[in-house]
C-alpha cells in the first residue's frame, strides 16, 4: 500500500458511517419527491416529475422562492455589517471588555424557538414592549399591529432573524481580529495611515477567512431557519411571511401533501450547493486579484 493511501485508510470507516448519515435522507426525499403519497406516509404509485411540476406551478411557491432569497440576504448581509463595528469595539482593551463579550454572546445560549416566543410577545399590538416602549417615547400615538400585517411582519422576522445571528458572527470575526499581528498596525501608523486606511487595507483583507466562513455558514443556517417564521407568524397573515423551510413544513404537516414537501427541500438543497459552489470558485479569483 502506497504512502499516500494509508490516511484515506484510516478515515474510511469514519467517511462511509458520514455518507450514509448524509445520504440516506437525501435517497429517501429523493424517493418520496417521485411518487405520490398520502398524509399518513402510504405510498400510492409513481408520480414521476408530477410533484416537481406542481410545486413550479403554485403561485405560492415562487413568492415564496422570493422571499426566502430577500430574508437570506437581508438577515447575512444585516447580521455582518453590524457584527463588524461591535467586533472590533470588542477587541479593543477597555474596562469592562469581559461583561460586554459576555452580554453579546448569551442570546446565542439561548433556545431560538424560545428566542421567536419572546419576540412574538414583545410585538404583540395589546400589551407588547414594543409597542408600549414606542408610545412612551412619542413616536406612534396608537398600537401597531406588526404581526397582523403583511407589510410589517416580514420585516419585523428579519429584525429578530439579524439580531439572533449577531453572536455567532461576532465570535467568528474575533477569533480573526485575535490571530492579526499588532505590529502591523504599529507599522501603518507610523507610516501615518488613517485608522479607515488601517481597517479597508489591513484589518479586512485579514479577516477575509473569517468573513467567507461567515457568510457561508450563516447563508446556510439562515437559508433554513425555521423557529422565528414559524413562531411569530406561521406563515402569515396570508402566506406573506413564508420561506421556503417553513411552506414544505405547511405542505407535508398541514395540507397533507408530502410530495411536494420533499420537492422542495431537494429543490432547497440544489439551491444551497449552487450557492457554495459559485461562492467557493469566486474567493480565489478575488484573492489573485
Amino acid at each position: 500500500m502506497t504512502p499516500a493511501r494509508k490516511p484515506w485508510l484510516l478515515i474510511a470507516p469514519s467517511l462511509a458511517l458520514a455518507l450514509f448519515i448524509i445520504s440516506y435522507p437525501v435517497f429517501h426525499m429523493a424517493y418520496q419527491s417521485l411518487h405520490e403519497i398520502s398524509r399518513f406516509g402510504v405510498v400510492r404509485g409513481f408520480a414521476g416529475l408530477g410533484n416537481f411540476t406542481g410545486v413550479f406551478v403554485d403561485p405560492v411557491f415562487h413568492a415564496t422562492l422570493l422571499r426566502t432569497l430577500i430574508w437570506t440576504l437581508a438577515v447575512v448581509g444585516g447580521s455582518l455589517l453590524i457584527s463588524m463595528p461591535l467586533a472590533l469595539i470588542l477587541n479593543q482593551d477597555f474596562h469592562g471588555r469581559s461583561l460586554a463579550r459576555t452580554i453579546i454572546m448569551l442570546p446565542w445560549a439561548v433556545s431560538l424557538t424560545m428566542t421567536a416566543i419572546v419576540w412574538r410577545w414583545a410585538f404583540n399590538d395589546e400589551f407588547g414592549m414594543v409597542n408600549l416602549s414606542l408610545q412612551a417615547l412619542g413616536m406612534i400615538d396608537k398600537p401597531v399591529q406588526w404581526l397582523a400585517s403583511a407589510a410589517l411582519a416580514f420585516p419585523a422576522e428579519i429584525l429578530v432573524g439579524i439580531m439572533v445571528s449577531m453572536p455567532f458572527t461576532v465570535t467568528l470575526l474575533l477569533g480573526g481580529l485575535s490571530s492579526v499581528p499588532q505590529d502591523i498596525y504599529e507599522a501603518a501608523r507610523m507610516e501615518g495611515a488613517t485608522a479607515w486606511q488601517q481597517f479597508r487595507l489591513l484589518t479586512v483583507p485579514s479577516l477575509r477567512p473569517f468573513i467567507n466562513m461567515a457568510v457561508v455558514l450563516n447563508v446556510i443556517y439562515v437559508f433554513n431557519s425555521f423557529p422565528i417564521i414559524w413562531v411569530m407568524t406561521q406563515g402569515g397573515p396570508s402566506n406573506s411571511t413564508h420561506i421556503l423551510v417553513t411552506y414544505l413544513y405547511e405542505l407535508g404537516f398541514r395540507l397533507g401533501r408530502p410530495g411536494q414537501a420533499a420537492a422542495i427541500s431537494l429543490i432547497m438543497l440544489a439551491i444551497l450547493l449552487a450557492f457554495t459552489w459559485l461562492y467557493v470558485r469566486m474567493q480565489p479569483k478575488e484573492e489573485a486579484a
